[in-house]
Order: C-alpha cells, then sequence, then structure tokens
C-alpha cells in the first residue's frame, strides 16, 4: 500500500473536528445577527415603508355627536380623510419635533361648511368637478389655504403647446390652453376687446391686449409724477443687485415680463377675477402665483430683492390687514431690498392721516415718495395717488 491511500484512510484527526465547528459557529452567527437586524426598529438597513392607497372612505370619527368644530358628522369624508393627523410611517421625527403631521387648512374654512362640503365631494381617483368660482370665493374668503384633493383638475380636452420664449413673452395664447367655464368672456378675442365692448367693472380690464396700454408700461420717460420707470427704481441700486422679486396683484404679469427683458426673475401674484389671469401669466412664461393679500407670503426671510404692487394695495384693504401686509413684506426682503408701491390710491386727507404714519411705523426708508390727483373718476372725489420707493435698511433692519 502506497502513501496516498495510507493518508486517504486515517482517522479523522482533531484538527478537522476544530475547523468544522468553527465554520458551523460563524455561520449560525451571520444567521442571528442579519435577523435581529432587519427586524429591529433600529435596522441599519430598514426596510422601505409601502404606503397603502385606498379609494375607501375612512371610518367616521368615533363618538362624534355633531357638537365637534374640528369633525363635523356631516363633513365630507374626504376632508375628514385629508385633515385628520397623519402618524409619520417612520416615527418620530425631530424636524417635526412629532410623530404625526397635521396638513392644514384656512381657519375660516370651518365657516364655510356649505361650499367646503360641496368642493370635497367628489369621486377619489377621479375627475374634480369643474368648480374654479366656488373654488376661488373660498379662498378670497380666507379659506386658504384650500385643502388638497384626491381627483385630477377640469382641463381643456385638446390643449395647445405653449409659444417657445422669448415669442410667448408678448403673444396672446391659444385659446385651447384655457377651461372658460368660470369667465364671461369664452376666448381671448373677447377679453383683449372687452374694455372697448363691455359695460361694468372688471378687475384689469384692458390688461389681455398685450398691444395697448400694457406694451408701454414702466418704460421710457415718466408721464407724471406718480410714474416711476423700471429703470429709474433700478438705478438706485448697485447693478445686478436686484435678481429675485415679488409682483403682488401683478394682472398679466407685464411688471414681470419687462423685469425678464432685464435678467430678473420676478413671481407675480394673481386672482383669475372673471379672466384666466393665472394660465395667461403661465402662458407668457413667467411665473404665476395664486394666492389672496390674506395669505401670508410663501418665501423666507431676507431673501428678495425687489417686491412690487401696482393699485391692488389701496383703501379697499381694512387697515389692520395691510399692516399685517407691509410687514410681511418688510419680512420677505433682503436687507437693501426695495419695495415699490405703485400708485396705491385712496381719499386725499387719508394718506396725512393714516397711510403715512402706517407706512413709516414698519421700518422703511423713503427713497422716493410722490403724492398727485387720481383724476379718472373726476376731481369731486378728491382721490389721490400714492407711489413710493422704499427701502430695507442695510444696517439694523431687525
Amino acid at each position: 500500500m502506497d502513501s496516498t491511500s495510507q493518508t486517504a484512510t486515517k482517522p479523522f484527526s482533531c484538527n478537522n473536528l476544530f475547523f468544522l465547528l468553527l465554520l458551523l459557529s460563524s455561520n449560525l452567527l451571520t444567521l442571528f445577527v442579519s435577523t435581529t437586524f432587519n427586524n429591529a426598529s433600529c435596522s441599519l438597513k430598514p426596510q422601505p415603508q409601502i404606503a397603502t392607497v385606498t379609494t375607501a372612505d375612512p371610518p367616521p370619527p368615533e363618538d362624534n355627536d355633531g357638537d365637534s368644530e374640528t369633525n363635523p358628522p356631516d363633513l365630507p369624508r374626504e376632508l375628514i380623510a385629508f385633515t385628520s393627523p397623519q402618524q409619520l410611517p417612520l416615527g418620530f421625527n425631530k424636524n417635526f419635533d412629532s410623530d404625526q403631521i397635521f396638513p392644514p387648512i384656512g381657519s375660516p374654512c370651518k365657516i364655510f361648511q356649505d361650499e367646503l362640503r360641496r368642493y370635497m365631494s367628489y369621486e377619489v381617483n377621479g375627475s374634480c368637478p369643474d368648480d374654479e368660482i366656488l373654488a376661488q370665493k373660498l379662498l378670497l374668503r380666507g379659506c386658504e389655504p384650500l385643502p388638497r384633493r384626491r381627483c385630477r383638475p377640469a382641463a381643456p380636452k385638446v390643449s395647445a403647446e405653449p409659444y417657445p420664449l422669448p415669442e410667448s413673452l408678448w403673444s396672446t395664447p391659444s385659446d385651447s390652453s384655457v377651461v372658460w367655464t368660470a369667465y364671461t368672456c369664452k376666448n381671448y378675442t373677447c377679453l383683449i376687446n372687452r374694455h372697448r365692448n363691455q359695460k361694468g367693472f372688471d378687475d384689469c380690464k384692458d390688461c389681455f391686449d398685450l398691444n395697448g396700454r400694457e406694451k408701454n408700461r414702466w418704460i421710457g420717460e415718466s408721464i407724471s409724477d406718480p410714474d416711476f420707470s423700471i429703470d429709474d427704481v433700478l438705478a438706485v441700486k448697485k447693478p445686478g443687485s436686484v435678481r429675485i422679486g415679488l409682483d403682488i396683484g401683478g394682472g398679466v404679469a407685464t411688471f414681470a415680463v419687462r423685469m425678464r427683458e432685464r435678467n430678473i426673475t420676478i413671481i407675480t401674484s394673481s386672482m383669475n377675477l372673471n379672466g384666466p389671469f393665472n394660465s395667461f401669466i403661465a402662458a407668457r412664461g413667467v411665473v404665476p402665483l395664486y394666492v389672496s393679500i390674506s395669505q401670508r407670503l410663501p418665501f423666507f426671510d431676507n431673501t428678495l430683492d425687489i417686491v412690487h404692487s401696482m393699485h391692488v394695495l389701496s383703501n379697499w384693504i381694512p387697515t389692520p390687514l395691510l399692516h399685517f401686509l407691509i410687514f410681511d413684506i418688510y419680512r420677505v426682503l433682503r436687507p437693501g431690498g426695495l419695495f415699490w408701491l405703485d400708485h396705491f390710491f385712496c381719499v386725499g386727507e387719508q394718506i396725512e392721516k393714516v397711510y403715512a404714519p402706517l407706512i413709516e411705523s414698519v421700518g422703511f426708508s423713503k427713497v422716493k415718495w410722490v403724492v398727485g390727483k387720481k383724476m379718472d373718476r373726476g376731481p369731486e372725489l378728491n382721490e389721490m395717488y400714492l407711489s413710493a420707493l422704499l427701502e430695507k435698511p442695510l444696517m439694523n433692519s431687525w
């Protein structure tokens, strides 16, 4: 018998037994560690949480006899589903300082329960009602923000692509880009001509005519003392230091377009008061913001270079609300930022008695302050315009 066969028939050695036990132990340890960390709440590699979407109505709140202001029993289940506290899938979050999210709606929403019930009644995962008028009335009454909905908004059956930039800036969009149900006019031709053909008042009645007065706003020489041009305003700052801003109640966003031509980005807030203002603004290639003047401005403190508003901020706004609003403008402007109050109108004596002290109390420095007569409704009304360019102090603005 050779040496090879002798080796093959040797009994199992202690060394082999030791290595076998070591292999089994390491496998058992690996299995224990993997199962422990996969199942533990503090897993090194957490398993993804998969949200379950259901179209079923949530169960009604327990023990609700109708006296609760938060969830009256006759409110739509979709409203309760949205506004109820939502548990965070991964538990407590230190950024929220909570393990729940409370989706917001405006506190006055509960006052208008009939309208809110209509707004939140729809088929989940289906089409939303064509209810722009209802939604806007809720917003203007203070139900802002509106609750989110799980349905698809009304849209044109066949929508046209917008014109490319820069052509879109001064082009009238296609009629097929708008759902016209909410408006008196049913096409842009009607809107363009309504200041000639239509009696009665409409907000920004001639704004949609881009070849009319819009074409010459804020450019060239000032026609009257309260008229400032964009270039005159920008000249008070270092070139290039005005880059981003907001136009409050900016109509069809011609101010934003003019500023874009100067490489300045302006967001335009606007409502759709008997006209598709937000659709028109977007079609021009600038950014619309659909919020009312009552809403806190959705910008962080000390961030914007300029805020502009023409005609909208005037004596029709309750004085305390106006005071809050101007302080909110001050909040979002960076130190050194500009607030251009453009053609604020009121009755003559109100400027000195009410509005000048109100504006001065906020803390702006006056760069320009011009008062002139508002004559479009006749001199007997003694209406006045105030145009002011105000600067948030660069030093000690807090």
